[in-house]
């Protein structure tokens, strides 16, 4: 039961790839031209995406503690990276909900969709990496809270 689980450098490589994905876009959003991210140029979506930065910095935080505790097989990577899923699945629930109520995924005949495209790529990775990095850690506890010799 020592060999490490198959699989834990991929999960590893998509939680980093994940922290640095959630920088990237705050750093674009708040200091390159947020109009490249927005979905939707209103008042009230602005407010909206303004909100998320703290939740996604904790996001981050978790993901990056998550992979070193899991390289170096430490419980405490293990907690990390279940709230990490949860705290994804979370957040891209709150933003589905928001986009679906106010129109976001909707592009009239002849419209620009890339926002609109843009929106469903973060949901659909927000959704995939939370769920995959759950499974994974929660499939693999035994091997991660039983310590190596």
């Amino acid at each position: 039961m020592d060999k490490a689980p198959r699989g834990r450098g991929i999960i590893a490589g998509m939680m980093i790839f994940a922290a640095v994905l959630i920088l990237a876009y705050w750093v674009v959003w708040f200091f390159v031209d947020r109009d490249l991210l927005a979905s939707l140029h209103t008042d009230y979506y602005y407010r909206f995406e303004n909100a998320f930065p703290l939740a996604d910095v904790w996001l981050g935080l978790l993901l990056i503690l998550a992979t070193v505790g899991l390289l170096l097989r430490r419980p405490w990577g293990l907690l990390a990276g279940l709230l990490a899923g949860g705290a994804g699945i979370y957040l891209g629930c709150l933003d589905v909900l928001f986009d679906l109520e106010n129109g976001v995924y909707h592009v009239s005949a002849g419209g620009d969709a890339s926002g609109a495209i843009i929106e469903i790529i973060i949901n659909m990775l927000t959704f995939t990496l939370g769920i995959v990095v759950t499974m994974y850690i929660w499939r693999h506890r035994a091997w991660y809270l039983t310590p190596s010799l």
